[in-house]
This record gives structure tokens, C-alpha cells and sequence, in this order.
């Protein structure tokens, strides 16, 4: 239980790979509130941290919105105490190549992958940063640090919150406070899988969406399988613990960077 006691917050944290983070970091120890602007999934995921044995509270959230934020590290600190942990992961997705994108598709990815990310940092730092102590981790993505097609304004907001996050590591490195990054690779949730999805968009003729999701694992990871919400929580549990890694944007991808 290395974080026995430590209070956590995760955004995004209703389903996917923020739910995966919020339940390891509750089997690690850890307290944590779930934030997502969906309700219902925030309540499903903090009802799971309670049935693992650790406290837990739902809150919505609009990561765009300063007031939003704000309220919601405020209600953490009220629900649980003082924030020790905070995971930054929401974010969303649109498949579109460059040619089809409208300003307003690159208004909204922006909005919540790279403004929601300096909103609630600038959040948690506030109170974190009296106490001389905290941990940030921000969730980027692999399309941070390798551009993929349909994927353009995706890959601009996600190599932005790496940026700001080694920006940020070295203004507050001094004080006790580490911030990283966490770039999932290829994992089975809405950005890849389903019709709408990369390994629907990306089908060859004949092949449904199961095989190009399929192909896809086999052609682009040297490990030939998909990561999960799970492999990001443990990546998670370990950054929240560790008192000398900032500044970094590590990638759990099975070995597609390499």
C-alpha cells in the first residue's frame, strides 16, 4: 500500500484508461475522487474505489471551464483532504484528415486535451504548491511524440501537453513537485476500436473492424498485443510514489516508439 493515505484526484476518470488509473491507484493506497463531465460514469468508478476499501467521491467536471476546475479540486480537498496526487487525463478524440478539418474540430480537441490539462494544473498547483509536495501526471499520448495520419489537431494538443509538462516539471521542481507525462500506445478503447474508430477508419478492403484491430496490433507493435487501461495505472502508482522522476513523457506502447 505505498500510497497508503495520499489523496489522488483523476479526470476523465468514468471509463477507459482514467478508470484503469483510478482503481490502481486505490488498490495502491490512495484515496480518490473521479472527475469526468459524465455523472453516472464518475459515480460507477468511485463506487469501485470504495468497494476496493478506499474513500472515494464523484465529481463533474468541465475541464474548459476555470470555474469548473477550480470547484473540482476544491470539492476533492473537501471530500478527501489535501491533494497529494493528480492525474490529468481527460481528453477526447475526432478522426479526420487535415483537408476535412473545420476550425471549430480544432477548437474542441484543443480545448479539453491541451487548455483542460493547463486548467487543472494550474488548479492543483495552487494547493499543492504551500505544501512544498505533490505529484502531476498528465496523460498525452504516443500520437505526442509520433504523428499519425487523421490525426492532426489529436497529435498537435497531445505533443503540446508533453511541452507543458517539462515546461512546468522545471518551475516547480524546486518545490518539492514532480510532473509527468504518460503516453498510452495502442488501447481498445473509443480512439481505435469500433467502426468509427482508427482500426475501422483504417480497413482494407474485405477486412472487418476485429481484423484491422488485429493487424494493426501484429504490424505496429514489436510485442504484437494492445495495452490497457491497467498497464497505464501502473505507470500511474509508480509516478505518484516517485520523489526524483520530472519532467518525463513515458510511453507504455509495447515498443511502437522504439
Amino acid at each position: 500500500m505505498q500510497l497508503e493515505n495520499r489523496v489522488a484526484l483523476v479526470t476523465g476518470g468514468g471509463r477507459g484508461i482514467g478508470q484503469g488509473i483510478a482503481l490502481a491507484l486505490a488498490e495502491a493506497g490512495a484515496d480518490v475522487a473521479v472527475a469526468d463531465v459524465d455523472a453516472t460514469i464518475a459515480r460507477e468508478t468511485a463506487d469501485k474505489v470504495e468497494q476496493a476499501g478506499r474513500r472515494s467521491t464523484a465529481i463533474t467536471v468541465d475541464v474548459r471551464d476555470p470555474a469548473s476546475v477550480e470547484a473540482m479540486v476544491a470539492s476533492t480537498q473537501a471530500a478527501l483532504g489535501d491533494l497529494d496526487i493528480a492525474v490529468n487525463n481527460a481528453g477526447v478524440i475526432s478522426i479526420k484528415g487535415v483537408g476535412e478539418l473545420s476550425v471549430d474540430d480544432w477548437d474542441q480537441i484543443m480545448a479539453v486535451n491541451a487548455r483542460g490539462v493547463f486548467l487543472c494544473a494550474q488548479a492543483e498547483l495552487a494547493v499543492m504548491r504551500p505544501r512544498q509536495s505533490g505529484r502531476i501526471v498528465n496523460v498525452a499520448s504516443i500520437a505526442g511524440k509520433v504523428g499519425f495520419p487523421d490525426l492532426s489537431h489529436y497529435s498537435a494538443s497531445k505533443f503540446a501537453v508533453i511541452g507543458f509538462t517539462n515546461a512546468i516539471a522545471k518551475e516547480v521542481a524546486p518545490e518539492g513537485i514532480t510532473v509527468n507525462a504518460i503516453c498510452p500506445g495502442i488501447v481498445g478503447t473509443g480512439m481505435w476500436r469500433g467502426e468509427d474508430g482508427l482500426s475501422g477508419r483504417w480497413r482494407e478492403p474485405g477486412e472487418t473492424e476485429a481484423q484491422s484491430w488485429e493487424r494493426h496490433q501484429k504490424t505496429l507493435l514489436p510485442q504484437g498485443v494492445a495495452q490497457t487501461p491497467e498497464d497505464m495505472g501502473q505507470l500511474a502508482v509508480y509516478l505518484a510514489g516517485a520523489e526524483h522522476v520530472t519532467g518525463q513523457a513515458i510511453a507504455v506502447d509495447g515498443g511502437f516508439s522504439l
